[in-house]
């Protein structure tokens, strides 16, 4: 598990809208991550936080379909 995953799984979700719709479709972050899992990026919820928290606000704007973290898109 790692950091890097949890970049390439952010960059996924930011540029393929069928990820990112399926993703977003799950309410739970345990369901999030288990999807996520198995769509290939082995990371934890702690990392996929981590890296996010490091984006800036047009980043965050990108991949939450323009709310911003606050939407809850990836954290709990």
């Amino acid at each position: 598990m790692s950091q890097e995953k949890a970049k390439a799984c952010i960059e996924k979700l930011k540029t393929d809208e069928a990820f990112r719709t399926k993703v977003m479709a799950v309410e739970e972050m345990a369901g999030r991550v288990k999807l996520i899992n198995a769509e290939g990026f082995d990371c934890t919820a702690e990392e996929l936080k981590a890296v996010s928290q490091q984006l800036g606000d047009d980043e965050l704007d990108a991949v939450a379909g323009g709310c911003g973290i606050n939407c809850g898109w990836l954290i709990v």
